[in-house]
C-alpha cells in the first residue's frame, strides 16, 4: 500500500496536481494497474515521453497532422507508399543540395549541421531486446511444430485468425493510422485520468478473468498440452 502512494504522488503532472490517485488506492480494484505497470508513464514512455504525454505539444501534434496527411494519401488517395516516400525524399535532397550552394551564393555563413551516427550502445542495446523477443517467438514455433502444447497451438491461432478479420475489415494503413493516433493520444489521457481507468480497467479485468476461469475449467484443462504425455499414460 505504501508502495502505491508514493507511486501516486509520482504521478502528478507539472503543478503537482493529481486527479484520482487518492480514490484508486482506497477503493476494491486500487490493486489492479493497466498492463500491470510499476513504475510512472513518464518512467515507461522513456525518452518519448515527453512528446507521448504532450509536454511538447507542437510536436505531439505536428505527428497527428502528419499521420492524417499520410492517411488521405495512401487510403483515400490511393497513392502509392513507395512513389510518395520517393518523391518526398527527392525534393529533401535537393533541398539540402541547393541550400549551401544558395548560402556561398548570397556570401553567408552556412550554418554547421550535427553529425548524425547511431552510438554502438544503441545498436547492441536495440539489438539486444530484438534478440530476446525474437528466440522468444522462435521457441514457442518450436513447441508447436513438434506438438508439444495444445494450449498454446490454440492461443496462437485464435490470434491469427483474429488478425486475419481486422485484416479483412481495415486496410494496412488505416491501422496503422488508429495506431498511431491511439499512442499518442490514450497515454496523456490515462496520464491525466489514470485512477478512473484503472478501477475500471480493474473491474472489466476481473469479470474476464472470471470468465476465463469457467473456460479454462470446462474446455482448456481438459485438453492435452501434447500426444506424447497421454501416450505415455
Amino acid at each position: 500500500m505504501d508502495n502505491t502512494r508514493d507511486l501516486c504522488n509520482e504521478e502528478g503532472d507539472g503543478d503537482g496536481r493529481n486527479n484520482t490517485c487518492g480514490t484508486s488506492s482506497t477503493s476494491g480494484g486500487s490493486s489492479y494497474r493497466l498492463f500491470g505497470r510499476q513504475s510512472t508513464v513518464h518512467q515507461m514512455m522513456g525518452g518519448v515521453a515527453d512528446v507521448i504525454l504532450w509536454k511538447r505539444r507542437h510536436v505531439s501534434f505536428g505527428i497527428i497532422v502528419v499521420a492524417m496527411v499520410a492517411w488521405l494519401l495512401f487510403e483515400r488517395r490511393g497513392l502509392s507508399f513507395l512513389t510518395v516516400c520517393s518523391d518526398v525524399l527527392l525534393i529533401l535532397i535537393v533541398l539540402l543540395f541547393l541550400r549551401p550552394n544558395y548560402t556561398v551564393f548570397r556570401n553567408k555563413q552556412l550554418q554547421s549541421l550535427p553529425e548524425l551516427v547511431l552510438s554502438e550502445e544503441m545498436v547492441n542495446n536495440a539489438a539486444g531486446s530484438f534478440r530476446v523477443k525474437f528466440n522468444y517467438v522462435l521457441l514457442m514455433a518450436h513447441d508447436i511444430t513438434l506438438g508439444k502444447d495444445f494450449r498454446l497451438f490454440f492461443k496462437v491461432v485464435g490470434c491469427l485468425w483474429l488478425l486475419s478479420v481486422i485484416g479483412s475489415v481495415i486496410s494496412f494503413f488505416t491501422l496503422a493510422y488508429i495506431g498511431i493516433i491511439v499512442s499518442i493520444t490514450f497515454p496523456a489521457v490515462y496520464n491525466k485520468y489514470q485512477g478512473h481507468i484503472d478501477r475500471f480497467a480493474g473491474l472489466i479485468h476481473q469479470k474476464i478473468s472470471n470468465n476465463y476461469k469457467i473456460v479454462d475449467e470446462n474446455v482448456i484443462s481438459r485438453i492435452p498440452r501434447s500426444l506424447s504425455k497421454k501416450k505415455d499414460s
